[in-house]
Protein backbone atom coordinates (compact mmCIF):
# COMPACT_ATOMS: atom_id res chain seq x y z
CA UNK A 1 0.00 0.00 0.00
CA UNK A 2 2.90 2.66 0.94
CA UNK A 3 4.43 1.58 -2.44
CA UNK A 4 0.97 2.57 -4.14
CA UNK A 5 0.62 5.81 -2.88
CA UNK A 6 4.33 6.68 -3.52
CA UNK A 7 3.85 5.59 -6.91
CA UNK A 8 0.75 7.67 -7.00
CA UNK A 9 1.95 10.92 -5.95
CA UNK A 10 4.84 10.23 -8.42
CA UNK A 11 2.28 10.00 -11.42
CA UNK A 12 0.67 13.18 -10.15
CA UNK A 13 4.20 15.15 -10.33
CA UNK A 14 5.04 13.54 -13.29
CA UNK A 15 1.57 14.89 -14.60
CA UNK A 16 2.82 18.55 -13.61
CA UNK A 17 4.89 19.21 -16.90
CA UNK A 18 1.92 18.23 -19.04
CA UNK A 19 -0.01 21.13 -18.20
CA UNK A 20 2.66 23.49 -18.04
CA UNK A 21 4.76 22.84 -20.90
CA UNK A 22 3.33 22.68 -24.64
CA UNK A 23 2.48 19.42 -25.92
CA UNK A 24 3.04 18.33 -29.59
CA UNK A 25 0.12 16.24 -29.81
CA UNK A 26 -1.80 19.12 -28.72
CA UNK A 27 -0.67 22.05 -30.45
CA UNK A 28 2.32 21.43 -32.13
CA UNK A 29 2.95 24.84 -33.36
CA UNK A 30 3.30 25.97 -29.95
CA UNK A 31 5.78 23.62 -29.55
CA UNK A 32 7.80 24.77 -32.25
CA UNK A 33 7.79 28.43 -30.90
CA UNK A 34 8.73 27.09 -27.92
CA UNK A 35 11.91 25.13 -29.30
CA UNK A 36 12.57 28.18 -31.17
CA UNK A 37 12.55 30.83 -28.60
CA UNK A 38 14.51 28.48 -25.86
CA UNK A 39 17.34 27.24 -28.36
CA UNK A 40 19.03 25.55 -25.41
CA UNK A 41 16.16 24.60 -23.16
CA UNK A 42 14.38 23.35 -26.11
CA UNK A 43 16.12 20.44 -27.41
CA UNK A 44 16.49 19.50 -23.66
CA UNK A 45 12.96 19.06 -22.87
CA UNK A 46 12.25 17.24 -26.67
CA UNK A 47 15.24 14.33 -25.48
CA UNK A 48 13.44 14.30 -22.21
CA UNK A 49 9.96 13.42 -23.68
CA UNK A 50 8.20 16.85 -22.22
CA UNK A 51 6.30 17.99 -25.17
CA UNK A 52 4.91 14.45 -25.22
CA UNK A 53 4.84 14.07 -21.29
CA UNK A 54 1.24 11.31 -21.24
CA UNK A 55 3.67 8.94 -23.94
CA UNK A 56 6.85 8.71 -22.53
CA UNK A 57 9.02 5.90 -21.87
CA UNK A 58 8.78 7.45 -17.85
CA UNK A 59 5.51 8.33 -17.45
CA UNK A 60 3.83 4.90 -19.43
CA UNK A 61 6.81 3.14 -16.68
CA UNK A 62 4.79 4.54 -13.16
CA UNK A 63 1.64 4.24 -14.63
CA UNK A 64 2.70 0.54 -15.22
CA UNK A 65 4.47 0.13 -12.32
CA UNK A 66 1.26 1.49 -10.10
CA UNK A 67 -0.92 -0.88 -11.97
CA UNK A 68 1.35 -3.71 -10.83
CA UNK A 69 1.74 -2.22 -7.31
CA UNK A 70 -1.95 -1.69 -7.35
CA UNK A 71 -2.80 -5.20 -8.31
CA UNK A 72 0.01 -6.52 -5.77
CA UNK A 73 -1.94 -4.84 -2.84
CA UNK A 74 -5.37 -6.16 -4.29
CA UNK A 75 -5.18 -10.00 -4.61
CA UNK A 76 -3.87 -10.60 -0.58
CA UNK A 77 -6.48 -8.48 0.56
CA UNK A 78 -8.89 -10.27 -1.35
CA UNK A 79 -8.04 -13.70 -0.09
CA UNK A 80 -7.60 -12.44 3.52
CA UNK A 81 -11.58 -10.86 3.13
CA UNK A 82 -12.59 -14.23 1.86
CA UNK A 83 -11.14 -16.05 4.75
CA UNK A 84 -13.27 -13.13 7.07
CA UNK A 85 -16.64 -14.52 5.19
CA UNK A 86 -16.11 -17.94 6.13
CA UNK A 87 -15.02 -17.32 10.02
CA UNK A 88 -17.76 -17.39 12.59
CA UNK A 89 -17.85 -15.05 14.55
CA UNK A 90 -15.50 -15.22 17.89
CA UNK A 91 -16.36 -16.53 20.75
CA UNK A 92 -17.79 -14.36 23.50
CA UNK A 93 -15.67 -13.13 26.55
CA UNK A 94 -15.35 -14.63 29.69
CA UNK A 95 -15.97 -10.69 31.43
CA UNK A 96 -17.98 -8.92 28.79
CA UNK A 97 -17.84 -5.90 31.94
CA UNK A 98 -14.31 -5.31 30.05
CA UNK A 99 -15.91 -4.25 26.55
CA UNK A 100 -16.17 -0.48 25.92
CA UNK A 101 -19.99 -0.90 25.80
CA UNK A 102 -21.50 -2.94 28.48
CA UNK A 103 -24.88 -2.86 29.69
CA UNK A 104 -27.30 -5.32 31.83
CA UNK A 105 -30.95 -6.39 32.31
CA UNK A 106 -32.81 -8.33 34.83
CA UNK A 107 -34.51 -11.88 33.08
CA UNK A 108 -37.98 -11.96 33.11
CA UNK A 109 -39.48 -14.66 35.54
CA UNK A 110 -40.79 -16.84 33.46
CA UNK A 111 -38.49 -16.94 30.56
CA UNK A 112 -35.70 -19.84 30.20
CA UNK A 113 -32.25 -18.83 29.44
CA UNK A 114 -32.23 -20.36 26.19
CA UNK A 115 -35.56 -18.50 25.31
CA UNK A 116 -34.04 -14.93 25.90
CA UNK A 117 -30.82 -16.23 23.89
CA UNK A 118 -32.97 -17.34 20.70
CA UNK A 119 -34.69 -13.68 20.95
CA UNK A 120 -31.87 -12.02 21.13
CA UNK A 121 -30.34 -13.96 18.35
CA UNK A 122 -33.47 -12.70 16.40
CA UNK A 123 -33.07 -9.24 16.80
CA UNK A 124 -29.51 -9.35 16.30
CA UNK A 125 -30.40 -11.04 12.67
CA UNK A 126 -33.18 -8.04 12.50
CA UNK A 127 -30.46 -5.51 13.07
CA UNK A 128 -28.19 -7.48 9.73
CA UNK A 129 -25.84 -9.26 12.14
CA UNK A 130 -24.34 -12.63 11.45
CA UNK A 131 -24.77 -14.29 14.34
CA UNK A 132 -23.48 -17.81 16.05
CA UNK A 133 -25.59 -19.45 18.37
CA UNK A 134 -22.76 -20.78 21.67
CA UNK A 135 -23.51 -22.66 24.48
CA UNK A 136 -25.05 -19.84 27.10
CA UNK A 137 -24.17 -16.87 24.58
CA UNK A 138 -24.72 -15.72 21.29
CA UNK A 139 -22.12 -13.75 19.14
CA UNK A 140 -22.86 -11.42 16.38
CA UNK A 141 -20.90 -9.36 13.80
CA UNK A 142 -21.57 -7.21 10.98
CA UNK A 143 -19.89 -4.29 9.06
CA UNK A 144 -18.41 -6.71 6.21
CA UNK A 145 -19.49 -4.78 3.37
CA UNK A 146 -16.53 -1.99 4.84
CA UNK A 147 -13.56 -4.33 3.91
CA UNK A 148 -15.63 -4.81 0.51
CA UNK A 149 -15.79 -1.15 0.46
CA UNK A 150 -12.23 -0.89 0.51
CA UNK A 151 -12.19 -3.31 -1.97
CA UNK A 152 -14.67 -2.70 -4.36
CA UNK A 153 -12.52 0.96 -3.96
CA UNK A 154 -9.31 -0.25 -4.84
CA UNK A 155 -10.50 -2.68 -8.13
CA UNK A 156 -12.62 0.67 -9.25
CA UNK A 157 -9.03 2.57 -9.52
CA UNK A 158 -7.59 -0.47 -11.15
CA UNK A 159 -10.27 -0.75 -13.82
CA UNK A 160 -9.77 3.50 -14.06
CA UNK A 161 -6.49 2.96 -15.31
CA UNK A 162 -7.12 0.25 -17.47
CA UNK A 163 -10.21 2.58 -18.74
CA UNK A 164 -7.26 5.71 -19.60
CA UNK A 165 -4.96 3.14 -21.07
CA UNK A 166 -7.89 1.69 -23.34
CA UNK A 167 -8.98 5.47 -24.51
CA UNK A 168 -5.10 6.50 -24.98
CA UNK A 169 -4.35 3.96 -27.06
CA UNK A 170 -7.49 3.08 -29.01
CA UNK A 171 -8.56 7.18 -29.00
CA UNK A 172 -8.44 9.83 -31.07
CA UNK A 173 -9.13 13.54 -31.11
CA UNK A 174 -9.45 15.83 -34.83
CA UNK A 175 -10.42 19.08 -36.05
CA UNK A 176 -11.54 20.54 -38.85
CA UNK A 177 -12.49 23.96 -40.04
CA UNK A 178 -15.75 23.78 -42.40
CA UNK A 179 -17.37 26.90 -44.38
CA UNK A 180 -20.98 27.08 -43.64
CA UNK A 181 -23.09 25.66 -46.93
CA UNK A 182 -20.29 22.90 -46.84
CA UNK A 183 -19.88 19.80 -45.34
CA UNK A 184 -17.32 17.40 -43.98
CA UNK A 185 -16.55 13.44 -44.50
CA UNK A 186 -14.54 11.26 -41.73
CA UNK A 187 -11.66 10.50 -43.71
CA UNK A 188 -8.22 11.05 -42.27
CA UNK A 189 -7.96 13.68 -45.16
CA UNK A 190 -10.38 16.11 -44.05
CA UNK A 191 -8.88 17.06 -40.75
CA UNK A 192 -6.72 20.04 -40.01
CA UNK A 193 -5.27 18.34 -37.05
CA UNK A 194 -5.37 14.75 -35.82
CA UNK A 195 -4.05 13.16 -32.52
CA UNK A 196 -4.40 9.58 -31.65
CA UNK A 197 -3.12 6.41 -29.29
CA UNK A 198 -0.46 4.19 -30.54
CA UNK A 199 -2.72 1.61 -31.55
CA UNK A 200 -5.46 3.74 -33.46
CA UNK A 201 -5.76 2.48 -37.21
CA UNK A 202 -7.49 4.73 -39.99
CA UNK A 203 -10.12 2.07 -40.54
CA UNK A 204 -11.77 2.54 -37.04
CA UNK A 205 -13.04 6.56 -38.24
CA UNK A 206 -16.43 5.67 -39.06
CA UNK A 207 -17.81 6.36 -42.93
CA UNK A 208 -19.70 9.16 -41.53
CA UNK A 209 -20.49 12.96 -42.98
CA UNK A 210 -21.78 16.36 -41.96
CA UNK A 211 -23.20 18.76 -44.07
CA UNK A 212 -23.17 21.73 -42.51
CA UNK A 213 -26.16 23.46 -43.52
CA UNK A 214 -26.71 27.12 -41.84
CA UNK A 215 -25.07 28.92 -38.64
CA UNK A 216 -27.01 30.36 -36.25
CA UNK A 217 -25.45 33.23 -34.21
CA UNK A 218 -26.45 35.73 -31.97
CA UNK A 219 -24.74 38.81 -29.70
CA UNK A 220 -25.65 40.96 -27.06
CA UNK A 221 -26.62 43.84 -28.39
CA UNK A 222 -27.52 46.09 -25.37
CA UNK A 223 -25.76 48.80 -23.01
CA UNK A 224 -24.52 45.59 -20.20
CA UNK A 225 -22.25 42.96 -21.83
CA UNK A 226 -22.20 44.12 -25.28
CA UNK A 227 -21.06 42.00 -27.60
CA UNK A 228 -21.58 38.70 -25.70
CA UNK A 229 -22.29 35.63 -26.91
CA UNK A 230 -26.22 34.71 -26.89
CA UNK A 231 -26.63 31.93 -29.40
CA UNK A 232 -24.61 29.09 -31.12
CA UNK A 233 -26.87 26.66 -33.33
CA UNK A 234 -25.16 24.53 -36.37
CA UNK A 235 -28.26 23.10 -38.30
CA UNK A 236 -26.38 20.18 -39.83
CA UNK A 237 -27.39 17.05 -41.90
CA UNK A 238 -25.47 14.04 -41.39
CA UNK A 239 -25.29 10.36 -42.80
CA UNK A 240 -23.74 7.80 -41.11
CA UNK A 241 -22.29 5.86 -44.05
CA UNK A 242 -22.67 5.82 -47.73
CA UNK A 243 -26.23 4.77 -48.86
CA UNK A 244 -27.78 5.19 -45.54
CA UNK A 245 -30.59 8.07 -45.29
CA UNK A 246 -29.66 11.55 -44.31
CA UNK A 247 -30.91 13.33 -41.15
CA UNK A 248 -31.21 16.40 -39.45
CA UNK A 249 -29.71 17.33 -35.87
CA UNK A 250 -28.58 20.62 -34.21
CA UNK A 251 -25.37 21.29 -32.29
CA UNK A 252 -25.14 23.61 -29.55
CA UNK A 253 -21.96 24.24 -27.32
CA UNK A 254 -22.35 21.32 -24.80
CA UNK A 255 -24.71 19.81 -26.81
CA UNK A 256 -22.25 17.54 -29.23
CA UNK A 257 -23.67 15.06 -31.91
CA UNK A 258 -22.76 11.50 -31.42
CA UNK A 259 -22.58 9.60 -34.95
CA UNK A 260 -21.34 5.78 -34.16
CA UNK A 261 -19.22 6.07 -31.04
CA UNK A 262 -17.57 9.79 -32.38
CA UNK A 263 -18.37 12.67 -30.56
CA UNK A 264 -18.33 15.93 -32.64
CA UNK A 265 -18.65 19.28 -30.82
CA UNK A 266 -18.58 22.71 -32.18
CA UNK A 267 -15.64 24.31 -30.84
CA UNK A 268 -15.18 27.64 -32.99
CA UNK A 269 -16.07 29.88 -35.43
CA UNK A 270 -15.10 33.09 -37.45
CA UNK A 271 -15.85 34.69 -41.03
CA UNK A 272 -14.54 33.55 -44.67
CA UNK A 273 -14.84 36.40 -46.91
CA UNK A 274 -15.21 35.49 -50.36
CA UNK A 275 -12.82 36.50 -52.81
CA UNK A 276 -12.62 36.65 -56.60
CA UNK A 277 -9.10 37.21 -58.43
CA UNK A 278 -8.53 37.49 -61.63
CA UNK A 279 -4.75 37.39 -62.67
CA UNK A 280 -2.97 39.22 -65.44
CA UNK A 281 -3.73 37.54 -68.01
CA UNK A 282 -7.91 38.09 -67.49
CA UNK A 283 -8.39 34.27 -66.07
CA UNK A 284 -10.22 33.58 -63.10
CA UNK A 285 -7.40 31.93 -60.89
CA UNK A 286 -8.89 32.12 -57.46
CA UNK A 287 -12.21 31.66 -56.41
CA UNK A 288 -14.20 31.06 -53.01
CA UNK A 289 -14.42 31.75 -49.29
CA UNK A 290 -10.90 32.49 -47.19
CA UNK A 291 -11.09 31.47 -43.37
CA UNK A 292 -9.51 34.09 -41.69
CA UNK A 293 -8.93 33.29 -38.03
CA UNK A 294 -10.40 35.57 -35.12
CA UNK A 295 -7.23 37.58 -33.21
CA UNK A 296 -9.87 39.26 -30.45
CA UNK A 297 -13.46 39.22 -29.27
CA UNK A 298 -14.62 41.67 -31.52
CA UNK A 299 -13.64 38.72 -34.36
CA UNK A 300 -10.55 41.57 -36.27
CA UNK A 301 -9.32 38.06 -38.12
CA UNK A 302 -6.48 37.85 -39.86
CA UNK A 303 -5.68 35.77 -43.06
CA UNK A 304 -4.01 35.38 -46.22
CA UNK A 305 -5.27 34.76 -49.54
CA UNK A 306 -2.95 32.26 -51.80
CA UNK A 307 -3.24 32.28 -55.74
CA UNK A 308 -0.18 30.34 -56.78
CA UNK A 309 -2.17 29.45 -60.01
CA UNK A 310 -1.69 33.14 -61.43
CA UNK A 311 -0.06 33.91 -64.76
CA UNK A 312 2.10 35.38 -65.14
CA UNK A 313 2.63 36.12 -62.09
CA UNK A 314 1.74 34.35 -59.11
CA UNK A 315 -0.54 36.50 -56.56
CA UNK A 316 -0.88 36.57 -52.75
CA UNK A 317 -2.72 38.94 -50.11
CA UNK A 318 -2.60 38.88 -46.71
CA UNK A 319 -4.77 41.59 -44.28
CA UNK A 320 -7.32 41.69 -42.02
CA UNK A 321 -11.28 41.40 -42.11
CA UNK A 322 -13.52 43.10 -39.62
CA UNK A 323 -17.18 42.57 -39.28
CA UNK A 324 -17.79 45.60 -38.15
CA UNK A 325 -14.76 48.18 -39.63
CA UNK A 326 -13.28 51.31 -38.29
CA UNK A 327 -9.68 52.49 -38.48
CA UNK A 328 -7.75 54.68 -36.11
CA UNK A 329 -4.81 54.79 -34.34
CA UNK A 330 -4.69 51.41 -33.71
CA UNK A 331 -5.34 50.03 -37.35
CA UNK A 332 -8.22 48.77 -39.01
CA UNK A 333 -9.90 46.60 -36.61
CA UNK A 334 -13.53 45.34 -35.48
CA UNK A 335 -15.83 47.27 -32.89
CA UNK A 336 -18.18 44.25 -33.02
CA UNK A 337 -18.51 40.83 -33.60
CA UNK A 338 -21.62 40.48 -36.10
CA UNK A 339 -21.65 41.44 -39.89
CA UNK A 340 -22.92 44.74 -39.17
CA UNK A 341 -20.59 46.94 -41.39
CA UNK A 342 -17.80 44.26 -42.94
CA UNK A 343 -14.87 45.01 -44.67
CA UNK A 344 -11.63 43.81 -45.90
CA UNK A 345 -8.14 45.31 -45.54
CA UNK A 346 -5.32 43.88 -47.72
CA UNK A 347 -1.61 43.82 -49.12
CA UNK A 348 -0.78 42.32 -52.76
CA UNK A 349 2.22 40.16 -53.01
CA UNK A 350 3.50 38.77 -56.59
CA UNK A 351 5.76 37.00 -57.99
CA UNK A 352 7.08 34.36 -60.70
CA UNK A 353 5.33 30.88 -60.51
CA UNK A 354 6.56 28.60 -57.55
CA UNK A 355 7.47 25.14 -58.60
CA UNK A 356 4.90 22.72 -56.84
CA UNK A 357 6.72 20.24 -54.14
CA UNK A 358 3.72 18.60 -52.51
CA UNK A 359 5.08 19.58 -49.32
CA UNK A 360 2.35 21.12 -46.93
CA UNK A 361 2.17 25.09 -46.12
CA UNK A 362 0.66 26.70 -43.55
CA UNK A 363 -2.34 28.01 -44.97
CA UNK A 364 -2.81 30.93 -42.08
CA UNK A 365 0.69 32.60 -42.89
CA UNK A 366 2.44 33.91 -46.23
CA UNK A 367 6.21 32.51 -46.82
CA UNK A 368 6.85 36.10 -48.73
CA UNK A 369 10.01 34.25 -50.04
CA UNK A 370 10.22 34.99 -53.36
CA UNK A 371 7.68 37.74 -53.84
CA UNK A 372 7.56 41.45 -54.14
CA UNK A 373 5.44 43.84 -52.09
CA UNK A 374 3.33 45.93 -54.90
CA UNK A 375 3.20 49.54 -53.76
CA UNK A 376 1.29 52.70 -54.34
CA UNK A 377 2.60 55.60 -56.39
CA UNK A 378 3.92 57.04 -53.20
CA UNK A 379 6.43 53.71 -52.80
CA UNK A 380 4.25 53.05 -49.95
CA UNK A 381 2.98 49.49 -49.36
CA UNK A 382 -0.21 48.94 -51.44
CA UNK A 383 -2.95 48.89 -48.78
CA UNK A 384 -6.22 47.94 -50.27
CA UNK A 385 -10.06 48.70 -49.07
CA UNK A 386 -12.85 45.80 -50.18
CA UNK A 387 -16.40 45.44 -49.09
CA UNK A 388 -18.73 43.06 -50.38
CA UNK A 389 -19.62 43.59 -53.77
CA UNK A 390 -16.37 46.31 -54.56
CA UNK A 391 -13.59 44.95 -56.35
CA UNK A 392 -9.65 46.74 -57.15
CA UNK A 393 -7.74 46.99 -60.37
CA UNK A 394 -4.26 45.97 -59.39
CA UNK A 395 -1.23 48.35 -60.58
CA UNK A 396 1.16 47.46 -63.29
CA UNK A 397 -1.95 44.80 -65.32
CA UNK A 398 -1.36 41.96 -62.47
CA UNK A 399 -4.93 41.51 -62.32
CA UNK A 400 -7.57 42.25 -59.81
CA UNK A 401 -8.95 41.12 -57.00
CA UNK A 402 -13.00 41.43 -55.71
CA UNK A 403 -14.83 40.92 -52.25
CA UNK A 404 -17.76 39.08 -53.67
CA UNK A 405 -19.52 38.61 -50.28
CA UNK A 406 -19.16 37.02 -46.31
CA UNK A 407 -19.52 33.77 -44.88
CA UNK A 408 -19.36 31.91 -41.64
CA UNK A 409 -16.59 28.81 -40.93
CA UNK A 410 -17.42 26.45 -37.94
CA UNK A 411 -14.58 24.39 -36.79
CA UNK A 412 -15.85 21.11 -35.44
CA UNK A 413 -13.76 18.73 -33.14
CA UNK A 414 -14.38 14.78 -33.69
CA UNK A 415 -13.17 12.58 -31.09
CA UNK A 416 -13.69 8.75 -29.45
CA UNK A 417 -12.97 7.41 -26.33
CA UNK A 418 -13.45 4.20 -26.62
CA UNK A 419 -12.81 3.52 -22.81
CA UNK A 420 -14.55 6.51 -21.40
CA UNK A 421 -17.72 4.01 -20.22
CA UNK A 422 -15.46 1.90 -18.20
CA UNK A 423 -13.58 5.39 -16.53
CA UNK A 424 -16.87 6.61 -15.75
CA UNK A 425 -18.20 2.75 -14.19
CA UNK A 426 -15.02 2.96 -12.47
CA UNK A 427 -15.56 6.52 -10.75
CA UNK A 428 -18.80 5.80 -9.76
CA UNK A 429 -18.16 1.91 -8.38
CA UNK A 430 -15.31 4.27 -6.50
CA UNK A 431 -17.36 6.35 -4.95
CA UNK A 432 -19.51 3.35 -3.81
CA UNK A 433 -16.67 1.69 -2.03
CA UNK A 434 -15.54 5.09 -0.65
CA UNK A 435 -19.43 5.61 0.80
CA UNK A 436 -18.98 2.05 2.22
CA UNK A 437 -15.97 2.24 3.75
CA UNK A 438 -16.39 5.54 5.66
CA UNK A 439 -20.27 4.69 6.53
CA UNK A 440 -20.49 0.96 7.27
CA UNK A 441 -19.85 0.62 10.96
CA UNK A 442 -18.08 -3.15 11.24
CA UNK A 443 -19.31 -4.02 14.86
CA UNK A 444 -19.37 -7.16 17.36
CA UNK A 445 -22.31 -8.02 20.04
CA UNK A 446 -22.00 -10.76 22.62
CA UNK A 447 -25.33 -11.73 24.68
CA UNK A 448 -24.88 -13.75 27.65
CA UNK A 449 -27.44 -15.07 30.14
CA UNK A 450 -25.95 -15.18 33.77
CA UNK A 451 -26.43 -16.93 36.79
CA UNK A 452 -25.85 -13.89 39.93
CA UNK A 453 -25.85 -10.33 40.11
CA UNK A 454 -22.86 -8.53 38.77
CA UNK A 455 -21.67 -5.49 41.58
CA UNK A 456 -24.04 -3.74 43.76
CA UNK A 457 -27.00 -5.11 42.13
CA UNK A 458 -26.26 -8.39 42.62
CA UNK A 459 -28.52 -10.77 44.68
CA UNK A 460 -28.40 -14.13 43.15
CA UNK A 461 -30.72 -12.52 40.20
CA UNK A 462 -30.41 -14.20 36.70
CA UNK A 463 -29.06 -11.26 34.69
CA UNK A 464 -28.86 -10.54 30.40
CA UNK A 465 -25.08 -9.09 29.89
CA UNK A 466 -24.84 -7.29 26.24
CA UNK A 467 -21.33 -6.14 25.29
CA UNK A 468 -20.20 -4.47 22.39
CA UNK A 469 -17.21 -3.69 20.48
CA UNK A 470 -16.60 -1.47 17.61
CA UNK A 471 -14.13 -2.37 15.10
CA UNK A 472 -13.48 1.33 13.58
CA UNK A 473 -12.29 4.26 15.59
CA UNK A 474 -14.55 7.64 16.35
CA UNK A 475 -17.91 5.51 15.87
CA UNK A 476 -20.69 6.59 18.31
CA UNK A 477 -23.99 4.93 19.25
CA UNK A 478 -22.63 1.73 20.24
CA UNK A 479 -23.09 2.20 23.70
CA UNK A 480 -26.74 2.84 22.79
CA UNK A 481 -27.03 0.15 20.97
CA UNK A 482 -26.02 -1.92 23.43
CA UNK A 483 -28.33 -0.46 25.74
CA UNK A 484 -31.54 -0.61 23.57
CA UNK A 485 -30.70 -4.44 23.09
CA UNK A 486 -30.82 -5.42 26.97
CA UNK A 487 -33.72 -3.20 26.98
CA UNK A 488 -35.50 -5.22 24.45
CA UNK A 489 -34.40 -8.54 25.85
CA UNK A 490 -35.24 -8.00 29.72
CA UNK A 491 -35.83 -5.42 32.38
CA UNK A 492 -33.46 -2.87 32.11
CA UNK A 493 -30.90 -1.80 34.93
CA UNK A 494 -28.97 0.76 33.00
CA UNK A 495 -30.38 4.43 33.71
CA UNK A 496 -27.45 5.51 31.98
CA UNK A 497 -25.06 4.51 29.48
CA UNK A 498 -20.59 5.44 28.95
CA UNK A 499 -18.74 5.08 25.77
CA UNK A 500 -15.96 5.46 28.09
CA UNK A 501 -13.66 1.59 27.75
CA UNK A 502 -13.65 -0.04 30.82
CA UNK A 503 -16.84 2.30 32.53
CA UNK A 504 -20.01 0.11 32.88
CA UNK A 505 -22.58 2.23 31.47
CA UNK A 506 -25.29 1.69 34.24
CA UNK A 507 -25.46 2.32 37.55
CA UNK A 508 -26.03 -1.09 38.48
CA UNK A 509 -23.29 -2.74 37.37
CA UNK A 510 -19.84 -0.76 38.74
CA UNK A 511 -16.82 0.52 36.77
CA UNK A 512 -14.34 -1.77 36.73
CA UNK A 513 -11.01 -0.15 37.32
CA UNK A 514 -7.32 -0.43 35.18
CA UNK A 515 -9.00 -1.77 32.71
CA UNK A 516 -9.31 1.58 30.44
CA UNK A 517 -7.44 0.04 27.47
CA UNK A 518 -8.95 -2.72 27.11
CA UNK A 519 -11.28 -2.46 24.14
CA UNK A 520 -10.85 -5.21 21.83
CA UNK A 521 -11.75 -9.41 22.13
CA UNK A 522 -9.27 -12.37 20.60
CA UNK A 523 -10.87 -14.43 17.78
CA UNK A 524 -9.61 -17.39 18.93
CA UNK A 525 -10.49 -18.05 22.56
CA UNK A 526 -13.04 -16.68 24.94
CA UNK A 527 -10.35 -14.73 27.14
CA UNK A 528 -9.73 -11.36 27.78
CA UNK A 529 -8.80 -9.66 24.74
CA UNK A 530 -5.46 -6.82 25.17
CA UNK A 531 -5.94 -5.61 21.75
CA UNK A 532 -5.85 -1.53 21.93
CA UNK A 533 -8.41 0.32 20.03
Amino acid sequence: MRTALVLLFALAVAAVPGSLIPQRNVSPIRVSDFIEQHPTLGPIYDQLGLFAVFSSAWFSAIYLLLFVSLVGCIVPRVAVYARALRTPPPRTPRNLARLPAYATASLIDDETADEVLDRAAEALQGRRYRVLRQEGSVAAERGYLREAGNLVFHLSLLSLLVGVAIGGLYGFRGTSVVIVGQGFANNITQYDDLSAGGWFAEDRLQPFTIGVKQFRVAFETGPVQTGAARLFELDTEVTERPGATPYEETIEVNHPLRVDGTTVHLIGHGYAPVVKVTDGDGNVAFSGPVVFLPQDGNFSSAGVIKVPDGRPERLAFEGIFAPTAKVDKQGPRSLFPDLVDPALYINAWYGAPKTETGQPENVYSLDSTGLTQLKDPKGEPLRILLRPGTSYQLPDGKGTIEMVGVTRWVKLQMSSTPGIAVVLGSIGAAVLGLCLSLFVRPRRVWVRVREGGVGESGGGSRLIEVGGLDRADARAGLSEDVAELADELGVSENPGVSDEPGASPGSAVPKVSGVSEMSGVSEQSGDETEEKQ
